[in-house]
């Protein structure tokens, strides 16, 4: 007979790689250099005492290959004696940090792990993930929201010419409109607990890419984390990113103070530490908002399960194939200076002809792992592994059959853009260099929509 005894566990460990690791998210060579801030996993178990699930939540890029994220989850859950499905591994995708894994058979390397990083890894969140479940402890649910204004936005946009481009540059006299749908929403799921240090699970969607250069930073979700317990002592708290494939920090049309902390990158794109640094407190901020506010929800049953969905590939034509050719070994020869581009339109056509090469001779499709842990009939946390537009977020959202539905970028898996089908006719850097066909966004949302109703 089922419990109703609902708990909740909480574990935290450094995952910081040694200095002379490669440090991914550009098309350039870029290795650790310094540490501003240290990089962790933090996991939260939750149990109804019968089912235990875990949910991880790593300072990393991402975690690359499906044959890797599965061999990852066994030994991750052999470590935690959960079900593999009961292992739920997200990547905030921090842009000055590692990646892991290895790439799937047939397939080139987007950032491989080292052999011995993906080791340390592998052992890491195997302990994070058992000592979440030996610190859980009696606890109730709440949840509630709150926004966080003008840290994030739009990233594509329509230009007076009729073309679409991604990150055109502040202040640009050519933009015409921002596209897509833009989520503001902080979500806060609230685990009180009985002798225990309360838990805090925060979700925001934005591009963790505000840092740049060659020192590690868990970016604006570990000054989100880390700002939020200063704020509250005796709680822990968590950050899961959510559906952020077309939203970053650049604003466009920045007012007085907004470029505080900015600096002009190599690829036109503004960044800088004390910005991440101002987002996790307005993020924070915003969770602190609702945290005294959130409304009791129920916790039992917990449940959970994975999907796969299969994906057409975006196979390239054969008269694109030469001039993507041409510019892959221009780029890989170091000659990025031959190529008829610049900053973001050279990041964009660099990546196309890269997806373009891979998949001259197929696959026709990939398989695409989703993942899904239920906490009542309340909250869902619905994990995607890569990198969804906002729209994709919101429809899973609206569909969902649970109150409140976490989405989650790279969960149990690193496989690229999810953009939405309209972005393959206005173009752009995610449409172009994504190796997934339009109908992308459609099947992750019918799979979420089919996995989610499973659960209750």
């Amino acid at each position: 007979m089922e419990s109703e005894a609902f708990r909740a566990g909480f574990a935290r460990v450094d995952i910081t790689p040694p200095l002379g690791t490669p440090v991914v998210g550009y098309f350039e060579r870029r290795v650790a250099r310094g540490v501003l801030d240290c990089l962790e996993a933090n996991a939260v178990a939750v149990s109804d005492g019968v089912r235990t699930a875990v949910l991880v939540a790593a300072d990393l890029l991402g975690i690359e290959g499906v044959a890797f994220g599965a061999s990852l989850r066994r030994r991750v859950s052999a470590a935690a004696g959960l079900p593999e499905e009961a292992v739920y591994v997200h990547c905030t995708h921090t842009h000055t940090g590692p990646g892991a894994g290895r790439a799937d058979a047939g397939r080139t390397s987007v950032f491989d792990g080292t052999d011995f990083y993906n080791e340390f890894l592998a052992a890491r969140l195997s302990d994070v993930a058992a000592m979440a479940v030996a610190d859980l402890a009696p606890a109730s649910m709440s949840v509630g929201t709150s926004e966080a204004r003008r840290i994030s936005f739009l990233r594509r946009y329509r230009m007076k010419d009729g073309s679409l481009r991604t990150n055109p540059g502040v202040w640009n006299p050519d933009i015409a409109e921002a596209v897509g749908f833009l989520d503001e929403t902080v979500r806060v799921v609230r685990f009180r607990r009985d002798g225990a240090d309360d838990i805090a699970v925060v979700n925001f969607a934005t591009h963790p890419d505000v840092v740049g250069g060659e020192m590690l930073s868990g970016d604006w979700p570990a000054f989100s984390r880390r700002i939020f317990e200063r704020s509250e002592p005796g709680v822990k708290c968590v950050l899961f990113n959510g559906a952020q494939g077309d939203v970053n920090h650049v604003c466009v049309d920045p007012g007085p103070g907004e470029r505080e902390g900015l600096h002009g990158d190599f690829d036109g794109v503004d960044r800088g530490y004390e910005h991440a640094r101002h987002m996790g407190r307005v993020v924070a901020a915003a969770a602190l908002s609702a945290w005294g506010r959130c409304a009791p929800a129920a916790a039992c049953p917990v449940r959970f399960a994975m999907r796969t969905v299969s994906v057409p590939s975006q196979r390239p034509s054969p008269d694109e194939l030469p001039k993507a050719r041409e510019y892959d070994s221009l780029h890989r020869a170091g000659r990025d200076a031959e190529i008829p581009f610049t900053g973001m339109e050279l990041t964009t056509a660099v990546a196309e002809a890269g997806r373009m090469v891979l998949l001259a001779d197929g696959p026709d499709s990939f398989d695409l792992p989703l993942s899904a842990v239920a906490i009542g009939d309340t909250v869902a946390f619905a994990g995607i592994p890569g990198e969804p537009f906002s729209d994709v977020g919101r429809v899973v959202r609206e569909r969902s059959p649970f109150r409140m539905t976490i989405c989650t970028c790279l969960t149990n898996g690193s496989c690229g853009y999810f953009p939405v089908e309209s972005a393959y006719d206005e173009g752009g850097y995610e449409a172009r260099s994504s190796v997934f066909a339009r109908s992308v966004a459609s099947d992750i949302v019918s799979g979420h929509s089919a996995l989610l109703s499973s659960l209750l």
